[in-house]
């Protein structure tokens, strides 16, 4: 059972980080019109906290403040957008026609040439980009716990906000990626039961000497090379079939376009 992503599911991963951009876009296009951040909220399906959230992050991306705050009126005051987060909602209905014209192209192509296009336009410095799909939400008080399923052995656990979850719309079946730095990941032999629902299987095929342990990759059972670190004396060698331990708090949910 292979997780790579079918050219449909491609496509459909790109949509969904537009959709997940859009989330806050939509925020501060709603604060637009209604002036208040609250009711922005309200009227995205979000928390307050999130809403907040979505803008801090944009304003981030910006580089400028993109809303402020207006004190008195006949309204009795709120927020509204500054030039600069008009000039943002602008920009962004452009290019969300421009990434749409160019999905279609790619999803009208013959031979699947574009099957992994989803993943090209994520830059990052993890080493571990793993294609999956959610298999369960689990909400607790304040974290959510994400099952993601790679392929038929094989489910990692990704511990998230409540307000993450809401901003990148979160559902179960979506196709995401599950991402992790290289040194987060550890290689063994196999490890002890109370790991054991956070451990991949998959066999080894580069490690560094025994003596001295250090980076290793595992290719899992669907094709996907995963990077760790075995401890020195680990006594392993290619081939062998291993496990790779990732907790869930240092899994990172992406999507990509």
């Amino acid at each position: 059972m292979s997780s790579h992503p079918s050219q449909a599911d491609s496509i459909a991963l790109a949509r969904q980080l537009t959709n997940a951009v859009d989330k806050r876009l939509d925020i501060l296009r709603r604060l637009d019109e209604c002036g208040s951040i609250s009711k922005a909220a309200q009227l995205s399906g979000v928390s307050y906290k999130a809403a907040w959230q979505a803008i801090e992050t944009l304003e981030n991306l910006a580089g400028s403040a993109l809303v402020e705050k207006v004190v008195g009126g006949s309204k009795g005051g709120g927020t509204r957008l500054t030039e600069s987060g008009r000039s943002v909602l602008q920009l962004a209905v452009r290019l969300a026609r421009a990434r749409e014209a160019v999905l279609r192209e790619f999803a009208q192509s013959p031979d699947g040439a574009f099957a992994h296009i989803g993943m090209f336009g994520l830059q990052t410095s993890m080493r571990n980009m793993i294609p999956c799909r959610i298999e369960s939400i689990s909400y607790g008080a304040a974290m959510v716990r994400v099952a993601l399923r790679i392929d038929g052995n094989n489910v990692l656990s990704a511990n998230i906000t409540r307000e993450s979850a809401q901003l990148l719309d979160l559902k179960e079946g979506m196709s995401v990626l599950a991402m992790s730095k290289g040194t987060a990941a550890e290689v063994a032999a196999n490890f002890p039961s109370e790991k054991s629902t956070h451990v991949l299987t998959g066999k080894l095929t580069r490690c560094n000497r025994e003596d001295k342990g250090g980076e290793a990759s595992v290719t899992l059972p669907n094709g996907v090379n995963v990077v760790g670190f075995c401890r020195p004396n680990h006594g392993l060698r290619p081939g062998d079939v291993v496990s790779v331990f990732l907790p869930p708090e240092t899994v990172v949910i992406g999507l990509s376009h």
